[in-house]
């Protein structure tokens, strides 16, 4: 894992349609938006926030996750309109031992179900697997989130299994949760890079 590339300074990811990149204060009324819609976080093990202030010291902390290095968050933006925050991506327990890092993300429900995430994630893949140099991206799923598990099986990621009552999410309590994986290997066979040639939901 190529720690300087991921921490050195906040890494840009673009694609033709969409750019990855800080969050900022700026962005906070579509923060708050994602963060107080309680369907976003049906299946996540988030609590949403239904205060403002909250959520713009929250933008701060994504600041202090960074320069501690032990999580990156993302703002999705649409290159034809850059400065509109449609989800957010993220990387954390960046487990340098195994090389291995885990990813989320999650959009306002007002861009559902058109290829967003889907396009997300292959860009972080690229990031994470070719400049990053990491060698396994895991992510953790409730069983019942089926849009998020096509997200993953889109990008080529395989179902490795189901852990049972394994996990405390917040809000939640103890829950089931699938783990969807893929390795270096994986992609550079193919999988990630033919993801997008195949129709987006």
């Amino acid at each position: 894992m190529n720690v300087d590339v991921l921490f050195n300074q906040f890494p840009i990811l673009k694609s033709d349609r969409f750019t990855l990149k800080k969050i900022e204060e700026q962005h906070l009324d579509e923060v708050f938006e994602i963060y107080s819609n309680d369907n976003v976080f049906t299946y996540c093990g988030i609590i949403p926030k239904h205060n403002k202030a909250t959520v713009k010291n929250m933008i701060g902390h994504f600041e202090r996750d960074y320069l501690k290095k032990s999580k990156i968050k993302w703002g999705i933006f649409a290159n034809d309109n850059p400065d509109h925050l449609l989800g957010i991506m993220e990387a954390f327990d960046f487990h340098q031992k195994v090389n291995m890092v885990t990813i989320g993300y999650f959009l306002s429900e007002a861009h559902w179900g058109k290829g967003i995430a889907a396009e997300a994630v292959h860009i972080l893949l690229s990031f994470l697997f070719m400049d990053a140099n990491v060698n396994r991206i895991q992510a953790e799923v409730m069983p019942a989130n089926e849009p998020s598990k096509k997200v993953l099986l889109k990008n080529g990621f395989m179902k490795e299994g189901t852990l049972r009552q394994a996990t405390l999410w917040s809000g939640k309590g103890i829950v089931d949760v699938e783990i969807y994986g893929m390795l270096k290997e994986d992609y550079e066979k193919g999988r990630g890079q033919a993801a997008l040639a195949k129709p987006l939901a």
